[in-house]
């Protein structure tokens, strides 16, 4: 049997601390799938006295993670702390410069610099691994990096955030308030004290411009992106997607046009009886469309500790599988110097069409002025309804909801602002994407 792997990892908050449990607790069965022993002999972490329930006798202990990355006695240097910046980026370098191994789980470093990070590990000849950056325990990142190597991608979506599909998961279920929804899932843990990064759907944009760049062989661009969050998802539009036969989910798209790279975050409605729609709670799914495989869809844990461990402990037996010399797969499905400049493409016609809701004055003229707008910017309609307002209390007020044909985004926008400038309207208008996938 070929020498032990040597690991360290630096942070060992919830998901470092199960890594090492499960490390520690299956040592002998990893030793035979991998023809080599995975022993931890390096960490770092803030709080040496912390109590973690794990054993770290005889592990070498590191305060700073760059002198861990740096100086440490390991083959492979494991970057659990997060941040796209400071100690995460400083020891991720610092361990490829000496050629070792890196594994992480840092979507935030690799949507700011993994190419960068990716030239220097193929440089060195190391592996760089990142399956647990993406959707936790889905094994999305070896699917487009490796599996589905011949295949030409024509677009990957999904639901990336569970902290988002837990919220709207429950608004529909339980009829809650968004605020409802999220104090509860910050009580969870499923929610940060500042849910920021997580509801106004950042983390579905790292994630899904990781994605691109394994799909497309583009370089990464997560400024790139369309972004819109889930906080201004009243219960009112869960209702109203509810009796239209439709879900709300956030979902990341990134799509190849003729035009470029399409890459957008934003709720969605969903047919109520497709696949992803059934994704609840925390629960992630990844769907991505291809000329040879057709469609694939992965659906799994995308996050927590055991999850997000476990994608952690394969991209290790992965290195420790590996042999000196072997051909390596590129960091990013391509290789870092011949990833192609990225190129946006303007959103095209959305074959799904759009919901609009609108809150107007009750009065004569209303469904003409809006119909008009609409004409006016080549929009067909599918359905336009009127409702009264479930807490007006009077009849002063009404809610529209528009269902439009394919349109283009522009189109959309020009209407809406139209209407904006009416007197009629009470307000802002919701616009959100309905997404009818081919099979799922």
């Amino acid at each position: 049997m070929a020498d032990a792997l040597k690991v360290g990892i630096a942070g060992l908050g919830t998901v470092g601390a199960s890594l090492v449990r499960i490390i520690q607790s299956r040592a002998n069965e990893l030793a035979v799938t991998c023809g080599r022993a995975i022993e931890i002999t390096a960490v770092s972490a803030r709080d040496k006295s912390r109590d973690r329930g794990i054993d770290l006798a005889g592990v070498t202990w590191f305060d700073a993670p760059e002198k861990l990355a740096a100086e440490a006695d390991i083959d492979v240097f494991v970057e659990l702390m997060g941040g796209a910046s400071g100690p995460a980026d400083l020891s991720v370098r610092a361990a490829l410069a000496r050629g070792l191994h890196v594994v992480t789980a840092n979507k935030a470093l690799l949507a700011r610099c993994g190419v960068e990070l990716a030239a220097i590990a193929e440089e060195k000849g190391a592996l760089l691994n990142f399956e647990a950056a993406v959707a936790g325990g889905i094994p999305v990142i070896k699917a487009l990096r490796e599996s589905l190597t011949g295949n030409t991608i024509s677009r990957v979506y999904g639901i990336m955030n569970g902290t988002c599909n837990y919220i709207l998961t429950r608004m529909e279920k339980e009829g809650l308030s968004f605020k409802a929804c999220l104090e509860d899932a910050q009580r969870l843990g499923y929610a940060e004290a500042d849910p920021t990064f997580d509801i106004e759907g950042n983390d579905t944009a790292h994630k899904l411009a990781i994605l691109t760049t394994l799909a497309f062989g583009t370089q990464i661009a997560a400024d790139e992106i369309y972004l819109e969050g889930i906080s201004n998802i009243s219960i009112e539009d869960i209702h109203a997607a509810a009796d239209l036969g439709y879900r709300i989910k956030l979902l990341g798209v990134a799509q190849k046009t003729e035009g470029g790279i399409e890459q957008r975050v934003h709720p969605t409605m969903v047919p109520h009886d497709s696949v992803i729609a059934q994704v609840d709670g925390v629960t992630n799914a990844v769907a991505i469309e291809s000329d040879i495989l057709g469609e694939l869809l992965m659906v799994g844990p995308g996050a927590g500790g055991s999850a997000t461990a476990s994608a952690v402990l394969g991209d290790i037996a992965d290195i420790a599988k590996s042999r000196p010399g072997a051909q390596r797969v590129p960091v990013l499905g391509t290789p870092a110097a011949a990833l192609a400049p990225y190129k946006r493409a303007r959103m095209r016609s959305h074959e799904g069409g759009y919901f609009i809701r609108l809150t107007v004055a009750d009065r004569t003229g209303v469904f003409a002025s809006i119909a008009a707008r609409m004409a006016e910017n080549a929009i067909s309609l599918e359905s336009i309804v009127q409702r009264a307002r479930p807490d007006a209390g009077t009849s002063e007020f009404k809610t529209i909801i528009l269902v439009t044909h394919a349109t283009t985004e522009d189109s959309v926008r020009k209407a809406v602002a139209a209407i904006k400038a009416e007197s009629y309207l009470i307000g802002e208008p919701q616009v959100i994407r309905i997404e009818r996938p081919k099979a799922f």
